[in-house]
């Protein structure tokens, strides 16, 4: 686990819920928050994520095991543009999790990518130097794709963030972040709705009251995208 991360820690709740309760959540939160502003007009946006993971496939295990401090990295564009590229380190400490982000260049993108780490030790980037340790010592590398598209509203008091994560995709074997012809597949049966709810300390008792009202039955879970397009793949079945 990296020791660079010095970000605030902010909670975050996950449910699986059904179109039903999507369709009546997303009507009321669209009247009382505010939308994303890098929503269309249908306050959505796609996201394609280049999931990175170790020789020994830690960060997949590590989930699976319940291991309660862990990092994962991974690159991620939106609308399957190469204009904004951003390279994350996503740290799970506890129950409590933060996220580190830097905007990186098309060309370093490709390097990574390609897993070479050539020169990240000698940049003042804290997360490039993290991403060289892992590549060099524990051999990460680009496993897998994961696409979806985000509905998103907020609220300035402790920065709450509400999502709505539909569409879920895995682009199987592939990881070619740029190419928006990959072949995806979605790893469940049905259409479930990932909803995540994050925020800093405490979430406003309103916004509280709303979802335990409209996602009855709805169990806070720990739903990790990356993990399941990897088990789809075959991974972590053993």
């Amino acid at each position: 686990m990296s020791t660079m991360n010095t970000l605030p820690l902010r909670h975050e709740l996950k449910y699986f819920i059904n179109e039903r309760q999507y369709f009546v959540m997303s009507g009321i939160l669209d009247s009382v928050l505010s939308r994303d502003p890098n929503g269309d007009e249908y306050n959505e946006y796609h996201i394609r994520s280049l999931y990175f993971d170790t020789i020994f496939n830690s960060a997949l295990y590590d989930k699976l095991n319940g291991v309660q401090n862990r990092d994962k990295y991974r690159i991620r564009i939106y609308n399957f543009s190469d204009k904004v590229i951003k390279l994350e380190c996503k740290t799970k400490v506890g129950s409590l999790i933060s996220k580190r982000s830097l905007t990186i260049p098309k060309l370093l993108c490709e390097q990574l990518m390609a897993g070479d780490p050539a020169g990240l030790e000698t940049t003042r980037s804290g997360l490039l130097n993290d991403m060289y340790r892992e590549m060099t010592v524990n051999l990460m590398r680009p496993v897998v794709l994961v696409d979806y598209v985000r509905e998103a509203y907020l609220h300035p008091a402790e920065e709450v963030r509400i999502t709505f994560d539909k569409q879920l995709r895995t682009g199987l074997y592939s990881k070619e972040l740029f190419d928006p012809y990959v072949p995806t597949i979605p790893p469940f049966d049905n259409n479930v709705i990932i909803l995540e709810v994050k925020y800093n300390h405490a979430l406003p008792t309103y916004i509280r009251d709303l979802l335990s009202e409209y996602c009855q039955g709805a169990q806070p879970s720990a739903i990790s995208k990356y993990t399941w397009c990897r088990r789809f793949e075959g991974m972590g079945e053993e």
